[in-house]
């Protein structure tokens, strides 16, 4: 810098003393803020062409000279020369472009006697986190995310341990630039992980000082930068070689060169998620996967333009992943699947999600659980080829499959339902269907088929043909069911799930019949009474039938159960009043959100049940006035209180 200003440096550019000639000048700057990094008020200062020179009986201005007319140069040479962190706080604090000019100056230029790394907190302005591993954490969000805030991070942090992590998510009103960016590469060389969301008006330009300042980075998150293209991915891959966990999610200027880049240099990379990125195509993934993929553990690729090719290569280089995510891959068959689950390269994969892909038919998903022996969970998700045969198939050849997954596979029915219960092994711990529509009319006969003693968990959301007969057979194939949840069912009645208890042998933990708007007081009261004793969980959120006699046999009979939703219940205080006589129920969490009918008769009980709660949800409880309300919050301060 020197020889740019064409100054020597030398140690006695000013030899001392007062810069003010009177000492009440001093106090024209801002106040040097102590509890801040660096603090400037919202505020607009008057304007004024000259200090004000106060006496006992007169006010006037006086034109003098002031540290103000230096140079830009000059106050460069004393900023970098001042003895440690406490001293460029307090300065910066002084006016924008005292704050400008010590956020442009790297560590290597600073010529400190000491260090100091005792400064007070850091200021209002930008959210700060917490610490973590020795290294301070700042997050900006909306109006809060400016290039002046960022300054003075860099400015605060760089003396306290220095930054370790940042997030930016910005919005319409944000005013984040390169400018801002370039003030953290400077003052903020320990940076591990950087988080931008949103932020149109931030290129390569302040992000390649950021990638050549910040050697330690370890986490990049880029989602909607636009102007960011493979010149910063591929020079943050060259100097970053520390990175092990890159998120990169509409950036429709990163392509291939960036991701190539990004496999050769980055050899401890262990995290890839790559989302709606149209500049990125089969050349990119090949060039990432074939470098890393002996080291890459998760890799997430959804929206992007690739075909089978790119599923080849993941099927015979990856083989350390472990969790795999295929999301809207609309160029992709079934060979790439096929030749994906050939390949045996997915030796350790344990997880797999894929989510509206084409190819994953019957033919497909089976190669891939056959290439995958350590499979443990599935998800499959608007899959419009999975048939019943698929499933099935898929079932007898991932036989270390645990979870299992079917969101929107509307050809999947009944049959395959069952199939796939009675085919599962003894692996299979947790099944669960949402939106599946291919569920009809279902003639069961009792097959004589052994039952699936591994199912621990089952769980269906939303499946209008899913019936009492439905529930009678599952009770037949599943007796060791521990967890239940039927949620939207509209044509299960009390019959059907009364069965489904009743062969349910080892005890119900958690039962959610939320929607269920069929169900009345005499299930609950069979339910309690068969599984009281190990029920912890029980929701029943808008099954309107249900009232009082319900409340009244689970208060007799559940001594375990900590959580208990009756929201849009026919509930009311008489049924309060009997879960507060109980002496055995030790409820943690209760929720009776949109019942009309409980009213302000009900607050004993509720301050009696409420010496156990951590939360309670009165929300839409009109018959409850603000005045009880206001009771239970003195009354109750431990709970968590929503009303």
């Amino acid at each position: 810098m020197s020889k740019v200003l064409r100054f020597n440096g030398g140690e006695d550019f000013y030899s001392g003393g007062s810069i003010y000639p009177s000492p009440k000048e001093a106090s024209f700057f801002l106040p040097l803020v102590n509890h801040v990094d660096v603090y400037f008020p919202p505020r607009k200062r008057s304007r004024i062409s000259a200090p004000f020179v106060f006496s006992e009986d007169l006010f006037e201005q006086k034109r003098q000279d002031t540290i103000e007319v230096l140079p830009d140069e000059c106050l460069f040479e004393i900023f970098r020369r001042l003895p440690g962190g406490q001293e460029r706080s307090a300065c910066a604090c002084v006016s924008k472009r005292w704050l400008t000019l010590l956020s442009n100056i790297c560590p290597s230029e600073r010529r400190s006697d000491k260090s100091q790394n005792d400064l007070a907190p850091a200021f209002g302005g930008e959210e700060v986190i917490s610490e973590d591993d020795g290294f301070l954490s700042r997050s900006l969000e909306g109006k809060k995310a400016t290039d002046i805030r960022l300054a003075a991070i860099a400015v605060g942090t760089a003396d306290r341990g220095g930054l370790g992590k940042l997030s930016i998510k910005g919005s319409k009103s944000s005013r984040v630039t390169n400018l801002g960016l370039g003030a953290i590469a400077r003052g903020c060389p320990s940076l591990k992980a950087l988080s931008l969301w949103n932020l149109p008006s931030v290129g390569d330009e302040g992000l390649l000082e950021v990638a050549n300042g910040c050697h330690q980075l370890e986490k990049l998150d880029l989602c909607q930068c636009p102007n960011i293209t493979d010149k910063f991915l591929v020079t943050v891959a060259r100097n970053c070689p520390n990175l092990t966990d890159i998120s990169i999610e509409s950036c429709s200027s990163i392509g291939n060169e960036g991701l190539a880049a990004v496999g050769q240099f980055c050899q401890n990379l262990k995290s890839i998620s790559i989302k709606n990125c149209p500049s990125v195509g089969d050349q990119g993934i090949v060039g990432l996967i074939s470098r890393v993929g002996s080291a890459l553990t998760k890799v997430k690729l959804q929206a992007l333009n690739i075909t089978d090719v790119s599923l080849a290569v993941i099927g015979h280089y990856a083989t350390a992943v472990t969790d795999l995510t295929l999301a809207s891959l609309h160029n992709v068959t079934e060979k790439g699947f096929w030749v994906m689950g050939n390949g045996h390269g997915l030796q350790r994969l344990r997880s797999l999600i894929v989510t509206a892909c084409r190819g994953a038919t019957d033919l497909g998903l089976e190669s891939v659980g056959k290439g995958c022996p350590n499979l443990k969970q599935l998800c499959i998700h608007s899959s419009a080829f999975l048939s019943d045969g698929g499933l099935i198939s898929l079932m007898k050849s991932a036989r270390s499959l645990e979870n299992l997954q079917l969101e929107e596979c509307h050809r999947i029915t009944l049959s395959g339902l069952f199939g796939l219960v009675t085919d599962c092994g003894d692996k299979l711990k947790s099944l669960a269907l949402t939106n599946c529509w291919g569920f009809k009319d279902f003639d069961f006969k009792s097959p004589q088929v052994s039952s699936c003693k591994s199912l621990r968990s089952f769980s269906i959301r939303n499946c209008p043909g899913f019936v009492d007969a439905c529930l009678v057979a599952l009770g037949k194939f599943c007796p060791h069911l521990q967890q239940v949840e039927l949620s939207g069912l509209t044509g299960v009645t009390d019959e059907g799930l009364l069965r489904l208890f009743e062969c349910c042998e080892a005890g119900l933990v958690k039962v959610n019949l939320s929607g269920c708007i069929n169900l009345t007081d005499q299930v609950v009261s069979a339910m309690a009474k068969l599984h009281g004793q190990t029920l912890e969980a029980l929701i029943l959120d808008g099954c309107m039938k249900i009232g009082d006699l319900g409340l009244l046999a689970i208060a007799e009979n559940c001594q375990l159960l900590s959580d208990l939703d009756v929201s849009k219940c026919a509930i009311s205080d008489f049924g309060l009043m009997a879960l507060a006589r109980s002496n055995q129920l030790n409820l943690q969490v209760l929720s009776m959100s949109g019942c009309s009918l409980v009213s302000d008769k009900c607050l004993p009980a509720l301050k009696k049940v409420g010496h156990t709660l951590l939360g309670l949800n009165l929300h839409h409880c009109t018959g409850i006035s603000t005045r009880s309300v206001d009771l239970l919050l003195e009354e109750l301060w431990r709970c968590d209180i929503l009303a």
